[in-house]
């Protein structure tokens, strides 16, 4: 028997990545209705016929208490109506960063989040996922997962629209991920040194000037949210005479206020990878996962939670 195309379900916020990578997978694609009663409860529907179809619910996870629980209703009730297979394509993947138990008494999430999300889907797809204690992602989550990298496409866009480029990363940490992108853009690279005293009390210093006569400076950071720690860098890279940076990030967090002050903080431009909707949004990544999800979806097993 013929399989069935897949079906795209858009979780609160994924439509647009729903529709991108059905166009990008020639399959169908829905919005989770999703209903909140007045006690606060939630009921979702998938309004799409879901037998023995894969079945891939998408969407970013900024944000997440409000769309876990609908997810993870889809999910089962996916299976529960004949899904041959489930799975979650979530660009920005949360609760990452609580990857240690920082204080007495503290939840490490990012452990418990992976139990819970690898309970309910076959196959996880996500984009450069915050990896700074675990080694990979499979360290915590227990089904297949697939990393999207965003360096290729950051580094295309960079030559593409930057004159000169110096990338430069924020804090030691991004050093290895900063030279990759450098490399790849054909650029030269250095990283500074951040203080972090609280969630807006950053300080950051260039170690290296240079030389890098003529060059622009490209300001590169994985996820922002305050956006004080490239608020901090714009302003180091000034003091030390350099032109306003780019700002490069791949996962766009920042509220409105945030956003603003960023923009008005010295800095050229501001712009982000598509994986959380946002209008700083210029490099686009959902080609690049659509093929992650047709090479994962096509080698996992089906059915691995199916309710009985």
């Amino acid at each position: 028997m013929k399989e069935k195309p897949a079906l795209i379900v858009a979780i609160p916020g994924g439509a647009a990545l729903a529709q991108s990578l059905a166009h990008s997978l020639n399959c169908d694609w829905t919005e989770l209705a999703v209903h909140t009663f007045p006690d606060g409860e939630t009921l979702v529907r998938i309004d799409a016929e879901v037998a023995a179809r894969r079945v891939i619910l998408a969407g970013s996870l900024h944000q997440p208490d409000g769309k876990t629980l609908p997810m993870l209703f889809a999910a089962d009730a996916a299976r529960e109506l004949g899904a041959s297979q489930v799975g979650l394509v979530a660009p920005y993947l949360a609760y990452m960063r609580q990857d240690h138990r920082f204080n007495p008494g503290e939840a490490v999430t990012s452990r418990t989040y992976a139990r819970l999300l690898s309970s309910s889907f076959d196959f996880v797809v996500t984009v450069d996922p915050h990896l700074h204690r675990w080694h990979s992602l499979e360290d915590v989550y227990t089904v297949p997962a697939r990393v999207v990298p965003s360096a290729p496409a950051i580094a295309a866009w960079v030559r593409g629209h930057v004159e000169r480029p110096l990338i430069v990363g924020p804090d030691e940490e991004s050093e290895q991920w900063v030279a990759h992108v450098a490399r790849l853009a054909h650029a030269p690279w250095t990283v500074m040194a951040k203080t972090r005293r609280g969630d807006r009390d950053v300080s950051v210093e260039l170690r290296d000037a240079g030389p890098w006569p003529g060059c622009t400076p490209v300001l590169l950071d994985d996820i922002v949210s305050t956006a004080q720690t490239m608020i901090a860098a714009a302003g180091a890279l000034e003091r030390e005479g350099w032109p306003p940076p780019v700002c490069v990030a791949v996962h766009a967090l920042f509220d409105p206020e945030d956003f603003a002050r960023l923009r008005g903080s010295g800095v050229s431009r501001v712009v982000t990878c598509d994986t959380v909707p946002h209008s700083s949004n210029g490099i686009a990544l959902a080609p690049a996962i659509a093929d992650a999800v047709r090479t994962l979806s096509a080698s996992t097993p089906s059915t691995r939670h199916r309710t009985s």
